[in-house]
């Protein structure tokens, strides 16, 4: 039912996370970003700012044509929805939801995503990016933290929201964080690796693993994009 173009990241694992815990059926395909698929047309077709996740569901609520959907925190509320599942009917409850699912899409991702460039792999370290970002980083740690002191799961029940966070928080040794620092965002984030569903997401990581490309044969494409990437 859902085509799933997908690489081994921390936003493509939000939608193997959630499609093994609804049970929806889908299919995988590979879109291997460190040697260049994400730039080929078929993709871009469905992803047209060239980043995975992007889905294509063949039997959409309507009945009608196919329906495509590209970013991460897009498919989850696109999925959500389709499912009824993993996401609030009542309105005050699904607000909550959303609130840290766009969290995680404006803040938590971003930041996180800059700490690990100008940790990891830029080609000079800059001292003030790294500062800027780890420290960002751990100002977000902090409000999650903060956040789970007195529920479960960030906006009560588990849903798409702690789905989108996870991931983003399982390299927080790349990203300089101490999880024993925050001890109810530690709670929350082993209860969310122990589930099934996650466990199985993060195994079809590993058929993956060795296609990856390292840094610096992949630099390039993933960082040194501009406006002529995309006229091209």
């Amino acid at each position: 039912m859902i085509e799933l173009y997908y690489w081994t990241t921390p936003n493509g694992h939000k939608i193997t996370i959630f499609l093994e815990e609804v049970g929806l059926p889908y299919t995988l395909f590979p879109i291997n970003i460190g040697a260049g698929d994400q730039f080929k047309p078929e993709f871009l077709k469905i992803s047209p700012n060239n980043r995975i996740p992007a889905i294509i569901d063949r039997e959409p609520a309507d009945g009608g044509e196919p329906i495509s959907v590209f970013e991460s925190g897009a498919i989850l509320l696109y999925l959500a929805e389709k499912t009824g599942k993993l996401i609030p009917a009542d309105i005050r409850d699904r607000v909550e939801v959303l609130q840290w699912l766009f969290w995680q899409m404006g803040g938590l991702g971003p930041m996180a995503g800059q700490n690990h460039h100008f940790t990891q792999y830029a080609p000079e370290k800059i001292p003030y990016a790294i500062n800027r970002y780890v420290n960002e980083t751990g100002r977000l740690y902090a409000v999650l933290d903060k956040r789970l002191s007195d529920r479960e799961f960030v906006a009560g029940e588990y849903s798409i929201a702690d789905i989108a966070i996870y991931p983003w928080i399982v390299p927080y040794e790349k990203q300089n964080q101490k999880l024993a620092d925050f001890p109810n965002l530690q709670r929350w984030f082993e209860a969310i690796k122990a589930r099934p569903a996650t466990i199985r997401a993060y195994e079809k990581a590993e058929a993956f693993k060795s296609q990856a490309i390292g840094p610096e044969q992949s630099r390039d494409l993933l960082f040194n994009q501009s406006a002529s990437t995309v006229k091209r």
